[in-house]
Order: structure tokens, then C-alpha cells, then sequence
């Protein structure tokens, strides 16, 4: 035989030799695997029999890589909220456990994207790049490991910052009837988080496709996507994805609180969220309350929005701040949901129709909105002057409700109805135009040094943008003190008021020789 011949025949002897050896060591194992089967489809969930060991929201797979999540678990079957399109899905399909409950990939990868509660990419950029991925249902932080609010979160929003203030680590409240701008004070919100260190996650819960559209079409004009996630469900979304969209939205930003963040979380809307887990339970033949909704209602909406906190500084000293949005029908704010919702936030932004149909923008109620957290999580410098200008507005719309009938007013009167429309004129405040904190409490600062008196109430706009552009001649040490200063010193509200007097002056210098 050649030696050719016989290196191949030894070649083969050799592998063969390995593997018989491995033919020995190898032992099988069975798996044991639990199928069930389905035995009926609805909208949006499905009925499952022969799982006999899955777990209360343990995620099981349907043919086609459709999840569902175990929600009713009785002795004979369970019934699943279905997370994908369910059209395929027949009686008799097998369905699988799957041994883990709901999660979402969380990291920095996911700043800039537009993303499903699933955690799939829906802006065409490619697949998500996650560092790990966190359950959806997470327990609250312990109250032990919470620290106080106490730094404030610049909405940008004139109004909303003097007069409502928000810390991070709150949960305030904003609603109102449809198109009254709720939506705009919560984009507003986060495009005023530029450079300051905050990240932001919004979560658009069932709302129209061209809505989300503009959104974030929004945020991407004005670069707020760098520091942004969204997380959407449209309207014609299986509605288990957007009664999971919230959590999965919270979950994304804890794992940036944990690692020692600020971050503010937008839910837009949770009315939305709670007619879908209205309707999943109602076709789970869960028992009906108020409203019909079911009796956990309050428990969902509370679980979610306790994830919100500001943790000790022996955990990072990171915040999670909550700005939940509910929609009302008839300025119905005693309705089920909106008292809800009120009686577990820190406050509330209440926008009104006539406000906003007078062309008062943004249309807040400052008589009906609130912030329990208040002057805690406020600068010393607002502190200073938005006690006596909430009473100065409150005043000021007791009298001009009684002015409508024809009432007759004395001078002082007047001159409080004058003051105060002033006031309203310097509040009024145009979408996607947040202003900086040293403008602001330039423009607050003359309003109670009654500098505005002698403007003309059709020329306040141009007044208020001519104190605004003069706010940034403020000195960089008096800026510096404003941020960290415990109580506004008489200097440096004199040297304020002095540069805010001079830009009026001049202002009306214009105004006269026009």
C-alpha cells in the first residue's frame, strides 16, 4: 500500500477511534417541556389549556414568536394578554412557557431610539444595542433608601416654575380636556433638560401614529433625542402592549436612576393605559367596578408611579420624576381615573378650556393646580417672589370675575385687576420656547417691583422679550448665586431689578418715538 494510502487510512481509524470514545460519554437527557394548547382567541387575548405549572405573568409563546403574558391563572386554564398580532393564532395551536416573566432591554444604547414596549426598533435604525435587560414589574425603592426632593426640576415654563414647582424625584400630575396643550408642556418639559444633565424618557401610550410623529419629529429639530427615549404603542396596538408600555418605559429609566441619574419619565396618556386594562380584564371576565372598570385599577396606576422616587446618596443619589398625563372629559377632574391619579401624585397641572380658547397659553388654572412638594424643591431666588405673585393672580381673578357683571371698583381695585392682567400678559408663554432661569426671575422680579405699570397690555410681548434679552447682561457671579444662593440678597435683587428698569426704560423710549 502507497503512503499516500496509508496516512488516509490512518486518518480515518483516528476519527472514528474519537468518535466511538465520545459515543461512550455522551448519555442522553430528557427535557421535560410543558405545552399547552389554545382554546379560544378574543381581542387581544387568548384561552390556554394544559400548562399546568406557569407562574402569574410568566411570558409564554405562541406560534408565529407571538408572546403573551399568564394574567388569569385558574385550576383548568389560563387566560393570556396576547403582546403581537394575533390573526394567525388558531384553537388547538401549541403554546409554550417560556420559564421568565416580561423584560425590556435597558443602556445607554437605547438614547435616540424609537422603541416598542417589546423592545423592537420602529425608526429604521437598526437593531437596539441593550448592556442587559430588566423584568417590567420591578418593587418599588424602599422608603429607607429614598432621600427628600429638594433640587427642582426646570420645566423652562414660566407658570410651572414660579408657581408650581417640580423636584426631581416627584410625580406631578398634568391634566385636562382634549387639546388643551398637554402634550406641549410635557415635550416642553424635556426639551428644556438640554445640557443640564437629565435624561428623558417619553412613553406614548395608544395615541395616534401622526401624533407620535410629531412628537418626536419635535425633539429630533431641536436635538433633544440625544438624551431622550421614546417608547410607543400606537391606537391600533394589541392592547397588551399598551398596558405593558409604562412599565417597560419605567423599567428603561431606573436602570439610568440606578446608575446615578436624573431622569424624567413622560406618561402620555394613562387614560389610555387604563382603558385597555379595562378592556383585557373585561374580556378576561374579571369583575367590573365604578365605571367598569375593575377593582385593581387604583393598584396599577399606584405600583407604576411609586417607582418614582429620588434615592440616597449612598445608592447613587439618583431621581426618577414622574409627569403622568390624564385626559378629561367636561373638565370632569372628579371622575374615577383623574382621582385616581391625583390622590397618588405629588400635585397637579390643570389646564382649562376657556383659558386656552381665551389664547392664555400655556392654559394653566393656577387656582386648581398644586404641587405638594412646593417650595422645597424651588430656588431661594424663586421662593422670594412667587409667594406674593400667587396672590397677586388669585386676587386678581376673584376681581375680574365680579368686573364681568358690571360691578363698580374702587381705585385700589383697579389697580390689583391691572397688576394682575399684567401678570397673565408675562405667564403667556409660545410651544417648544422654554426660558432660562435667569430670565425668568428677571421677568418675575419686575413684575413685583410693578415696573410693567406704564406698559401698554397689547405691547407686554414685546415688553417681556426686551426684559428677557436684558437678563443676559445679569453678572456671571450674581447668575452663579441665583443657582446656589440660600435666600435672594438685597444687592443682587436691586442690581436685577436695575437692568430689567433700564431695559423697560429704554422700551418705552422706543415705543413713544414709533
Amino acid at each position: 500500500m502507497s503512503a499516500p494510502a496509508d496516512a488516509l487510512q490512518n486518518g480515518v481509524d483516528r476519527a472514528f477511534t474519537v468518535l466511538g470514545r465520545g459515543r461512550e460519554i455522551f448519555t442522553p437527557q430528557l427535557t421535560a417541556r410543558e405545552v399547552g394548547t389554545i382554546t379560544g382567541v378574543a381581542t387581544g387575548i387568548a384561552q390556554v389549556t394544559g400548562l399546568p405549572g406557569v407562574g402569574f405573568d410568566e411570558l409564554v409563546m405562541f406560534p408565529g414568536d407571538v408572546f403573551g403574558i399568564a394574567f388569569n391563572v385558574d385550576p383548568e386554564e389560563i387566560g393570556v394578554v396576547l403582546l403581537g398580532e394575533y390573526w394567525h393564532l388558531n384553537t388547538g395551536d401549541e403554546v409554550r412557557r417560556t420559564g421568565r416573566v416580561m423584560d425590556v432591554a435597558v443602556g445607554d444604547g437605547l438614547l435616540g431610539r424609537v422603541i416598542d414596549p417589546l423592545g423592537r426598533p420602529l425608526d429604521g435604525n437598526g437593531p437596539v444595542a441593550a448592556s442587559r435587560r430588566q423584568p417590567i414589574e420591578r418593587p418599588a425603592t424602599p422608603i429607607m433608601d429614598r432621600a427628600p426632593v429638594t433640587v427642582p426640576l426646570q420645566t423652562g415654563i414660566k407658570v410651572i416654575d414660579a408657581l408650581i414647582p417640580i423636584g426631581r424625584g416627584q410625580r406631578e400630575l398634568i391634566l385636562g380636556d382634549r387639546q388643551t396643550g398637554k402634550t406641549a408642556i410635557a415635550v416642553d418639559t424635556i426639551l428644556n433638560q438640554r445640557g443640564k444633565d437629565v435624561l428623558c424618557v417619553y412613553c406614548a401610550i395608544g395615541q395616534r401614529g401622526a401624533a407620535i410623529a410629531k412628537a418626536v419629529a419635535t425633539l429630533r429639530e431641536k436635538e433633544a433625542m440625544d438624551y431622550t427615549v421614546v417608547v410607543v404603542t400606537e391606537g391600533n396596538d394589541p392592547p397588551g402592549l399598551a398596558y405593558i408600555a409604562p412599565y417597560a418605559a419605567t423599567s428603561i429609566a431606573e436602570f439610568f436612576m440606578e446608575a446615578g441619574r436624573d431622569v424624567l419619565i413622560v406618561y402620555d396618556d394613562l387614560t389610555h393605559h387604563a382603558r385597555a386594562y379595562r378592556e383585557l380584564s373585561l374580556l378576561l371576565r374579571r369583575p367590573p367596578g365604578r365605571e367598569a372598570f375593575p377593582g385593581d385599577i387604583f393598584y396599577i396606576h399606584s405600583r407604576l408611579l411609586e417607582r418614582a422616587t429620588h434615592l440616597r446618596k449612598e445608592l447613587g443619589g439618583g431621581s426618577l420624576t414622574a409627569l403622568p398625563i390624564i385626559e378629561t372629559e367636561a373638565q370632569n377632574i372628579s371622575a374615577y381615573i383623574p382621582t385616581n391619579l391625583i390622590s397618588i401624585t405629588d400635585g397637579q397641572i390643570y389646564l382649562s378650556p376657556a383659558l386656552f380658547e381665551l389664547g392664555v397659553l400655556p392654559a394653566v388654572d393656577v387656582g386648581k393646580s398644586v404641587s405638594r412638594v412646593g417650595g422645597k424643591a424651588q430656588r431661594a431666588a424663586y421662593r422670594a417672589v412667587a409667594g406674593d405673585l400667587k396672590l397677586s393672580y388669585a386676587q386678581f381673578e376673584e376681581l375680574e370675575t365680579f368686573a364681568r357683571f358690571g360691578a363698580r371698583l374702587d381705585e385700589d381695585n383697579r389697580k390689583v385687576i391691572a397688576h394682575g392682567q399684567r401678570i397673565r400678559a408675562i405667564l403667556k408663554q409660545p410651544e417648544f420656547a422654554p426660558v432660562s432661569m435667569p430670565g425668568q426671575i428677571t421677568l418675575l422680579l419686575a413684575l413685583t417691583a410693578d415696573l410693567f405699570v406704564e406698559v401698554p397690555l397689547d405691547r407686554m410681548n414685546a415688553a417681556e422679550r426686551a426684559v428677557r434679552q436684558a437678563a443676559a447682561k445679569i453678572p456671571a457671579e450674581v447668575s452663579e448665586r441665583l443657582e446656589s444662593a440660600d435666600t435672594l440678597s438685597a444687592a443682587d435683587r436691586e442690581t436685577i431689578i436695575e437692568i430689567a428698569r433700564q431695559a423697560l426704560a429704554a422700551f418705552l423710549t422706543a415705543m413713544e418715538m414709533s
